[in-house]
């Protein structure tokens, strides 16, 4: 049987957008793109029967479920009493723990007072708002469809609610963007009173219509320079808002606003994700769910599994991801023997690893450490 000491999370993914933001390639679809054989209200009755073939497969696992994330695509496309059921079924058939952390991502423009309402009614603890900017500039690069008075709006709603934590999502280095639109936004961000902030650098993924416009010139590729002084833009701007990293891409008030299912990705802990494309990983096995929704909703109505292929990380591959992972966290990484000790010591020397934490026996990041992550982790490992 499973420790029961080790916590269990699930991830459900939600496929459906309004419309497709031209920086993403995540599995999402419009209503033009779904194609027959799926639609949003039969979505539910699927991951309703995943959830129940999660029991099965997971029989002699007694934990309950401490964590719960919401996912997508636009979790608040569905009404919130069908996002209510899918959560209630986890309950049902699982058991949420007494503090289980309950989280759903929404755009600005998909919710209101009375959606949350029903939200918090129904078991959600946690919301996080895709901000991504507060200049409508940069908010039409990205082909995001709220306008920036929207998103102190949502919060405020969030918060009467009865929401405690609400988190916001916020995107830097979108071609057009300054430095004082990346300091509006944040700043923007922390007077909306949230207690927690994600930033991420702009990613330009082959195959979306901004990797297009950058292609035919329309658009300049983001710079890894101006990437580097966006990010300690942000760190500066957190910190003297009273936020502190706990992640290198996410800062919160205190340690109780953490994102507790994320930290189980980071920490190689177990979850079950349910959803077309949704990737799971428990007892060292990782697999993932076939893509499209129809494809999806087919072969759970015909009693078999939707999972699509899987695979079992061999001990180096996995001592990889974990250092690659950990080193990511502001509470860091054990030294152990395995690392390059020569490395180590280059890292300490140009101050890419706090001092005091290495006397206590940890790697953590500095600041300038956070910037050049990847190479720290590809040295400690070599």
């Amino acid at each position: 049987m499973k420790d029961s000491a080790a916590p269990l999370g699930f991830y459900v993914h939600v496929p459906f957008c309004a419309t497709r933001c031209g920086y993403c390639d995540f599995n999402t679809y419009t209503a033009t793109e779904l194609g027959p054989g799926a639609t949003p209200a039969s979505y539910v009755d699927s991951a309703v029967a995943e959830i129940a073939r999660a029991r099965q497969q997971l029989s002699s696992d007694d934990r309950r479920v401490d964590t719960v994330f919401f996912g997508g695509g636009t979790p608040t496309m569905l009404a919130p009493q069908h996002l209510v059921r899918i959560l209630t079924t986890i309950d049902e058939v699982f058991g949420l723990a007494e503090d289980a952390e309950v989280t759903t991502e929404a755009n600005p423009e998909s919710v209101d007072r009375e959606a949350l309402e029903v939200l918090r009614a129904g078991g959600f603890t946690r919301v996080s708002f895709g901000m991504q900017s507060a200049r409508e500039h940069v908010l039409a690069v990205l082909d995001r469809t709220h306008t920036p008075g929207r998103v102190p709006v949502v919060v405020r709603d969030a918060r009467g609610a009865g929401f405690e934590h609400i988190s916001v999502d916020l995107i830097y280095g979108t071609p057009g963007e300054s430095d004082d639109d990346w300091k509006a936004s944040l700043d923007a961000a922390v007077e909306t009173t949230v207690d927690h902030v994600s930033a991420y650098s702009l990613i330009v993924e082959p195959g979306t219509r901004l990797a297009a416009r950058i292609a035919r010139g329309e658009l300049p590729m983001p710079d890894d320079d101006v990437l580097a002084d966006r990010y300690e833009i942000a760190d500066a701007a957190m910190s003297q808002a009273g936020f502190e990293w706990y992640e290198v891409s996410n800062w919160a008030r205190s340690a109780d606003a953490w994102c507790r299912h994320n930290e189980l990705y980071w920490t190689g802990g177990d979850w079950w994700g349910v959803g077309p494309g949704a990737h799971s990983h428990v007892d060292g096995v990782r697999w993932w769910n076939v893509k499209h929704p129809a494809a999806y909703a087919q072969r759970l109505s015909e009693g078999v599994s939707p999972a699509q292929d899987h695979e079992q990380l061999d001990p180096a591959a996995r001592r990889v991801e974990d250092v690659m992972l950990r080193l990511r966290l502001r509470e860091g990484l054990p030294i152990d023997d395995g690392l390059n000790a020569a490395a180590v010591t280059s890292a300490l020397a140009e101050g890419l690893l706090d001092e005091a934490s290495y006397d206590e026996g940890r790697l953590v990041l500095t600041l300038r450490g956070r910037l050049l992550a990847d190479a720290v982790v590809r040295d400690v490992l070599g």
